[in-house]
C-alpha cells in the first residue's frame, strides 16, 4: 500500500499514513509579512496592552452609582442620570440637540462630558444584497478598528472588536500582524453596539424584510472581531454586563445572545465559568493536534488542546450553557479526515451533549496557502463529525466582497 510522509492522527511530524489519506499537508507560514518574534525564535505573544492615552471616561463605563455621581457633581438632581441612559442606550443618541427632556442652559457642556465621542466613522462597506455592513473606527488615539453587522433570518447579529489589533500572532489572521495596539475600554466596546443600533434605526440594512418581525436592533453579539477579549478580561465583562442590563440602565440583551470567542487562554475561560453570566463561550481550536495547532494557534505553546478542552468542558458544567468549537477550514492545512475523527475522540472523551462543532470555510484567497477548503472536503470534515454523535454545523460565512475577514480593512487603511 502507498504511503507518504506528513501528519498522523497521533500528532508527530513524519509518521506514514495510507493512500487513503493522502493529501499534501500544508503548514502554516505567513505570506507577505513577517510574523514577530520572541527572544527564543518563538511566535510573540503579548498579553498586557501597551501603555498608551487613555480614552476619555464615558457615560457607559461608569456603574449606576458612577452614574448619580457624575450628574451630581455637577449640580444636577440624580434623576437626570436615568434620563441620559435612556437617551444613550435606548435611544442610541449623544446628540444634545435630541435629549430636550435636560435643562437647556449647560445641555451640550453636560453631554460633552459625560458622552464625548468614542468612534469616528473612517469606512462602511455593504454587501450588494444589503444584508451585512462592514464599519472602520478611528479611536481617540488614532487606533482602527472593526464591526461588522449581519441580518439573519429572525436576528441581527454584530460582530465586535474588544481590542485595537490583537497580541495572539496566529498567521492566519490580518488582526494578528501589527500586534496589538491597546486595549479597548468598556465603553468603546459598548458604543459599537449602540452605533450599530442607530444606523438600524435609521434604516440601515434595508430595513426589515416583508413579514419579518425581528426588532430593527441588535439581538445578537459576538466577540469575534479584532482582537482576543479574554486578554482584556475586566473591560470585555464591563462591557457584557452593560449589555445585559436591562434599559435604560444598559442595552437589556439577553447573555445567552452574546457569544465570547477566544484561542485558548486557559486561566481566563475558568475565570469567566464563574461569573454567574451565561454568555456563550466559543473556543477557536483550529487543530485537535498539538503538533499543527502549536504553530496555528501560537498560544498553544502554553495551554495546549487537551488543557482547553478541559477548560471548555468546565465551563459546560459550571453554567449548563453548551460550548462551541470554531474551526475554519483551511485547505490541505487542518481539514483532513483523520482531523475529524480525532476531534471528535477528544470531544466524546469528555462526554456527550456538551459540545456543538462550527466549521468555518476560510473567505478564499487565490493562490494562497490560506484558502478554503474545497466543497467535498468541507461535506466529509462535517459528516464524520455528525456520524460521531458531535453536532455540527457548517458556519454561514459573510462580507467575502466587503473585506469580512477581521483586521483586513484596518490593515488597508493603517
Amino acid at each position: 500500500m502507498a504511503i507518504e510522509r506528513g501528519i498522523r492522527n497521533n500528532g508527530t511530524a513524519g509518521a506514514p499514513r495510507t493512500v487513503a489519506d493522502a493529501r499534501p499537508q500544508v503548514l502554516p507560514a505567513t505570506e507577505g509579512w513577517q510574523q514577530k518574534l520572541d527572544e527564543e525564535g518563538r511566535p510573540l505573544l503579548q498579553f498586557a496592552s501597551p501603555k498608551r492615552g487613555k480614552p476619555p471616561v464615558h457615560w457607559a463605563d461608569l456603574d449606576l452609582e458612577g452614574r448619580v455621581a457624575a450628574v451630581r457633581e455637577r449640580g444636577l438632581p440624580a434623576f437626570r442620570a436615568k434620563q441620559l441612559s435612556t437617551h444613550y442606550f435606548t435611544h442610541y443618541t449623544a446628540d444634545p440637540a435630541a435629549m430636550t427632556d435636560l435643562p437647556a442652559a449647560g445641555r451640550d457642556e453636560l453631554v460633552a462630558e459625560l458622552l464625548p465621542p468614542l468612534l469616528t466613522e473612517v469606512r462602511r462597506l455593504t454587501t450588494d444584497n444589503g444584508d451585512t455592513i462592514k464599519f472602520l473606527w478611528k479611536l481617540h488615539d488614532g487606533a482602527l478598528v472593526e464591526s461588522v453587522l449581519m441580518r439573519y433570518p429572525g436576528r441581527i447579529t454584530l460582530c465586535v472588536s474588544s481590542q485595537a489589533g490583537c497580541g495572539m500572532n496566529c498567521p492566519f489572521c490580518a488582526t494578528g500582524q501589527a500586534g496589538l495596539t491597546r486595549n479597548m475600554s468598556a465603553a468603546e466596546i459598548v458604543d459599537q453596539v449602540v452605533a450599530a443600533n442607530r444606523v438600524l434605526a435609521e434604516g440601515g440594512l434595508g430595513g426589515r424584510k416583508k413579514g419579518d418581525e425581528t426588532p430593527d436592533r441588535v439581538g445578537n453579539i459576538v466577540f469575534m472581531g479584532m482582537g482576543e477579549p479574554l486578554a482584556n478580561y475586566a473591560r470585555l465583562m464591563s462591557a457584557v454586563r452593560t449589555m445585559v442590563a436591562p434599559q435604560p440602565d444598559g442595552l437589556g440583551m439577553s447573555a445567552r445572545n452574546i457569544t465570547v470567542s477566544t484561542v485558548g487562554l486557559v486561566p481566563a475561560i475558568r475565570k469567566l465559568a464563574d461569573e454567574k453570566v451565561p454568555v456563550t463561550f466559543a473556543l477557536s481550536l483550529h487543530a485537535p493536534d498539538d503538533t499543527l495547532r502549536n504553530e496555528l494557534i501560537p498560544v498553544n505553546s502554553r495551554w495546549k488542546v487537551d488543557e482547553a478542552l478541559d477548560a471548555a468542558r468546565e465551563y459546560f458544567d459550571k453554567t449548563g450553557r453548551r460550548v462551541s468549537i470554531e474551526y475554519a477550514l483551511i485547505k490541505d492545512m487542518n481539514d483532513h479526515a483523520w482531523r475529524a475523527d480525532l476531534l471528535a475522540q477528544k470531544l466524546l472523551e469528555r462526554g456527550r451533549g456538551w459540545v456543538h462543532v462550527n466549521p468555518i470555510p476560510l473567505n478564499p484567497t487565490p493562490g494562497s496557502i490560506w484558502t478554503a477548503s474545497d466543497r467535498d472536503v468541507q461535506n466529509e470534515f462535517v459528516r464524520r463529525l455528525n456520524d460521531a454523535g458531535i453536532p455540527t454545523t457548517l458556519r454561514d460565512t459573510r462580507g467575502k466582497e466587503i473585506d469580512g475577514a477581521c483586521g483586513q480593512l484596518a490593515a488597508a487603511d493603517a
